[in-house]
């Protein structure tokens, strides 16, 4: 690594170009939050020898999670979340943000967004306890396909009490 892609790596480390409190910060943090996905990306494959298809779909999902609900929807620091905003991505944003919302798809999300924690906690940007929480919360696979499975069922005025369950607050 040479003196270069370590102030590189070093600016995509720091947990300040993350902050999302008006349009050119949410910007940055975007393109930062792409980059680093090309890292953890890149550990799959490298350190982990994960198969290319698997690292891709994982690097995706964590992408989807990051970009368009915590950066683009919660405007929130990638470093600053609890596994409970996992639980309310999965059992309710995706759900109804998405046409067809299925089990298979999610699943590739929450266990990229694991992943990608793990990877966070290994270089030292999260504590080794958040990301074991937010694995735990993404391994409850039969939790949101019961949500979406009740989503699929709701009629009348049922929506307001789907939504209770697991408000997104």
């Amino acid at each position: 690594m040479n003196k270069e892609d370590h102030i590189r790596l070093a600016e995509l480390h720091d947990h300040q170009n993350y902050s999302v409190t008006s349009l050119e910060e949410e910007i940055r943090a975007e393109r930062h939050c792409a980059e680093l996905l090309k890292h953890f990306h890149q550990y799959l494959l490298e350190e982990l020898h994960t198969d290319p298809l698997d690292a891709g779909a994982l690097a995706a999902g964590a992408d989807y999670f990051l970009r368009e609900f915590i950066i683009g929807d919660r405007r929130e620091n990638i470093f600053e979340i609890s596994a409970l905003r996992v639980r309310q991505f999965g059992s309710n944003w995706y759900v109804i943000r998405n046409l067809e919302p299925n089990l298979a798809e999610l699943t590739d999300m929450v266990q990229g967004a694991a992943a990608f924690y793990s990877y966070c906690a290994t270089q030292g940007l999260i504590d080794a306890t958040t990301a074991e929480q937010i694995s735990r919360e993404t391994s409850q696979l039969e939790d949101f396909n019961r949500r979406i499975e009740e989503f699929h069922q709701i009629s009348g005025d049922g929506f307001k009490d789907w939504d209770r369950q697991c408000p997104i607050g």
